[in-house]
C-alpha cells in the first residue's frame, strides 16, 4: 500500500474508534430532559406529563440510576412509562429502586418486548431491511416481579386495558396496548367516563396502533421503542440528529418528538415518541441521539 493511503487509512481508523468511544462512553450517558407543550382545546386546565421509555437497565448503571431518581423533583402530575425497562434478568431490583420516587406519583405503564425477553446480539445492518424479530431462543425476564411492583405502587397496567382517573383536578381516560412489536396489541376502548382528555399508550408506534387510537378519539398518544434512531446523522441545527431507522413502520421523520395525526372527527391526536433512556445491552452506543425523558405540558385553549 502506498504511504499516503496507509496514512489515510490510519486516520480513518482512528476517527472511527474515536466516534465509537464517544458513542459508548459519552453520549450513552448524556441524559437529557426534553420539554414540550401541546394544546388540547377542550381541556379546562393544565397537565404536566413525564414520559419515560426504554430504560434497558443493566445492574450497575449508576449515572442512569441517579438521573432517574432526580426526575421526581420535576413534580409532574402523572408518569407515563412506555416499556422496555430491562436489558438484564438481574435488573429488576435496581429498576424499582431507581423509579421509586416516581412511583409515588400517579402513573401508568405498558410492556415492551424487553420487559418480556432479554436482548440478543444482532447485526445492526439488518435494521435497514425491516423491524427486528424475536429470536426463538430468547431468554424470558422476571416481568411479573417488576409489573407487580408497579401495580402495587398504584401505576395502572394498560396492557390491552383501559383506566380512568382524576389528576390535578382533571378527569383522564387512558387506554393502552401490549407490545405491538410482538403483535400482542388489542385495543380495549375507553372507560367512557366523559373525561376531558383521552390518552393512548403503546410501546412500539406501529402505524396501525396510532391510527386506531386516533380514530377512537385520542387527544394524546405516547410511545417509545425507536430509540430516536439511536445512531443518527448529524444535522448541526437541532439537538438530535436525523434518524436512519425506526425498527417499525413509523417514518424516520417521526422517530422522536411530537407530531400530529388527524382524527376521524377532524381533530388532532398529538403523538409523542420518546427517544428513550437506554439501549440494548448488546448495542451500547448512541450517536447524535442522547438518551432522554420528556416533560410534556398539556394546556387548554
Amino acid at each position: 500500500m502506498l504511504p499516503g493511503l496507509t496514512a489515510s487509512a490510519g486516520v480513518l481508523g482512528a476517527a472511527g474508534l474515536g466516534i465509537l468511544a464517544y458513542a459508548n462512553r459519552v453520549e450513552l450517558n448524556r441524559f437529557t430532559l426534553q420539554r414540550a407543550e401541546v394544546t388540547v382545546p377542550k381541556l379546562e386546565g393544565q397537565l404536566r406529563i413525564l414520559h419515560i421509555s426504554d430504560l434497558h437497565y443493566v445492574p450497575g448503571q449508576r449515572q442512569k440510576y441517579d438521573w432517574l431518581q432526580k426526575l421526581a423533583t420535576l413534580e409532574p402530575d402523572v408518569v407515563v412509562n412506555t416499556g422496555d425497562n430491562l436489558s438484564d434478568h438481574r435488573a429488576v431490583p435496581e429498576v424499582l429502586s431507581a423509579l421509586e420516587p416516581l412511583m409515588d406519583l400517579p402513573g401508568c405503564f405498558v410492556p415492551g418486548s424487553n420487559d418480556y425477553y432479554a436482548p440478543r446480539w444482532k447485526n445492526p445492518l439488518k435494521y435497514f431491511r425491516g423491524p427486528s424479530t424475536l429470536h426463538p431462543a430468547a431468554r424470558t425476564l422476571p416481568t411479573e416481579d417488576m409489573f407487580g411492583a408497579f401495580e402495587s405502587a398504584g401505576w395502572a397496567n394498560l396492557s390491552n386495558a383501559h383506566s380512568a382517573t382524576n389528576v390535578a383536578g382533571l378527569d383522564l381516560e387512558f387506554s393502552g396496548v401490549d407490545d405491538p412489536h410482538l403483535e400482542l396489541d388489542a385495543f380495549s376502548g375507553w372507560p367512557k367516563t366523559g373525561a376531558q382528555l383521552k390518552i393512548g399508550v403503546a410501546h412500539a408506534p406501529q402505524l396501525r396502533v396510532l391510527e386506531t387510537f386516533a380514530d377512537a378519539g385520542a387527544d394524546l398518544i405516547f410511545a417509545g421503542h425507536t430509540h430516536g434512531g439511536q445512531v443518527c446523522l448529524p444535522t448541526f441545527t437541532k439537538t438530535h440528529g436525523r434518524a436512519l431507522v425506526t425498527n417499525c413502520d413509523l417514518p424516520v421523520r417521526h422517530a422522536k418528538g411530537l407530531h400530529t395525526r388527524r382524527r376521524a372527527d377532524g381533530g388532532d391526536a398529538h403523538i409523542h415518541v420518546s427517544a428513550g433512556l437506554g439501549t440494548s445491552a448488546k448495542a451500547p452506543v448512541r450517536l447524535f441521539c442522547p438518551p432522554e425523558a420528556t416533560l410534556l405540558t398539556v394546556r387548554g385553549s
